[in-house]
């Protein structure tokens, strides 16, 4: 499993933009769009990469993913 999988994201539709959104709460501000959901995540996927690369350069510390459940 890679880093980027361990991070929780939330996908929507933002009709203000016109596309599907992926967002990673735990990595705020790391979102991305994309013309179908699917798109959003894969977008996502690329920008948590590069949110942990940038974030390692400077030497900050990386944010642990977050427990979230989600009940039926």
């Amino acid at each position: 499993m890679t880093k980027t999988a361990t991070y929780s994201i939330d996908v929507f539709w933002s009709g203000e933009d016109g596309a599907w959104v992926a967002s990673v709460p735990d990595l705020a501000p790391c979102s991305a769009t994309g013309l179908t959901p699917h798109d959003a995540v894969a977008e996502v996927e690329l920008a948590i990469d590069a949110w942990l690369e940038a974030a390692a350069d400077v030497g900050l510390e990386t944010p642990k993913p977050s427990s979230r459940r989600t009940t039926a």
